[in-house]
């Protein structure tokens, strides 16, 4: 809505006011554009240039060369992991880096704990982060190992796709061992 709108309608009829209102305007939407950016940095999942404060609170170095999804899922994590270390908490740091569901598998003989990544095939970008996370918040005399998913045959040949029906998909390896047709 323009400012020129909100008074009496005899300010519209004088050009000076239209043109002042109209200036003002132009700053005032200036202004509300401001205000929404800043309320977005308020938010882990859509700062952007606020990410850097977000690093800076938490006492996370700043990387500016990697894209905001790795940098966003390093705040998340180190926001997960206050507090006591808990099979919980190591779960929802994992999940805040690959983007889907974790399980934890403990191995208390072992002193060892497995993260099965089960709603991600494939290996979850941004594992370098992710294990900077976990050997921040695990005791230090618990080892660890990471469980992938990948296709099975058994999923190859659920699709119904003939060979040259897959060939025409064009996929790498990569792209077929973490292939997942939209339902």
């Amino acid at each position: 809505m323009a400012l020129i709108d909100l008074l009496p309608p005899n300010y519209k009829g004088s050009e000076p006011d239209v043109q002042i209102q109209a200036a003002l305007n132009a700053q005032v939407q200036k202004l509300m554009d401001a205000k929404d950016d800043l309320l977005l940095q308020l938010n882990v999942q859509t700062a952007t240039w606020g990410l850097d404060l977000w690093e800076k609170v938490l006492g996370l170095a700043t990387d500016v060369s990697k894209p905001f999804s790795f940098r966003r899922s390093r705040i998340e994590s180190k926001l997960r992991s206050q507090g006591v270390t808990t099979k919980l908490m190591i779960q929802n740091v994992a999940e805040s880096f690959s983007n889907g569901i974790v399980e934890i598998i403990e191995h208390p003989a072992l002193y060892s704990f497995d993260v099965k990544f089960i709603g991600t095939l494939g290996i979850p970008p941004n594992m370098d982060d992710l294990i900077a996370a976990i050997e921040e918040i695990k005791p230090a005399h618990l080892a660890y190992s990471f469980i992938y998913t990948f296709i099975t045959w058994d999923k190859v040949e659920a699709y119904s796709h003939t060979w040259d029906e897959w060939d025409a998909l064009g996929l790498t390896w990569d792209a077929f061992e973490t292939y997942k047709e939209d339902t």
